[in-house]
């Protein structure tokens, strides 16, 4: 006999895995595939859209289409649907949208040109000059 709370309980849905759990999956697909230049951006308190990002390189457009799908992968074992994923026709640069994590995979040419890393970065790091005199 089943009782209303094992029904209810069968109908929610898991609770989201802590930040660190998504972080450290995100970052197992993207090594898995041997992304190059892997970097991770805290963007709390710069977006109200996430609050991390990792962007990182693939060597050609099919690597790159390769370590998103990884990543989507290893987000699916912790019960984490992407809540959209862009770019993966052209798969110069595809984003992976985890709710709480944003990853940017992309060809080094066009991360260069978009300069994601300067563009949320910017302000963090203290002047190069100063305090000299």
């Amino acid at each position: 006999m089943t009782t209303q709370a094992q029904v209810i309980k069968t109908q929610l849905p898991n609770p989201p895995p802590p930040i660190e759990k998504l972080l450290e999956a995100v970052h197992g697909a993207v090594e898995e595939l041997k992304a190059k230049d892997i970097v991770e951006i805290d963007v709390r308190g710069k977006s109200s859209v996430t609050d991390f990002m990792v962007v990182a390189s693939g060597t050609s457009s099919r690597h790159v289409k390769s370590i998103a799908d990884e990543v989507v992968r290893f987000a699916k074992k912790l019960d984490v649907q992407p809540l959209g994923v862009e770019g993966e026709t052209e798969a110069e640069w595809v984003l992976v949208d985890l709710g709480d994590v944003v990853v940017h995979v992309m060809l080094p040419r066009v991360r260069e040109f978009y300069a994601l890393e300067r563009l949320w970065t910017v302000g963090d790091q203290p002047p190069e000059n100063a305090g000299v005199a």
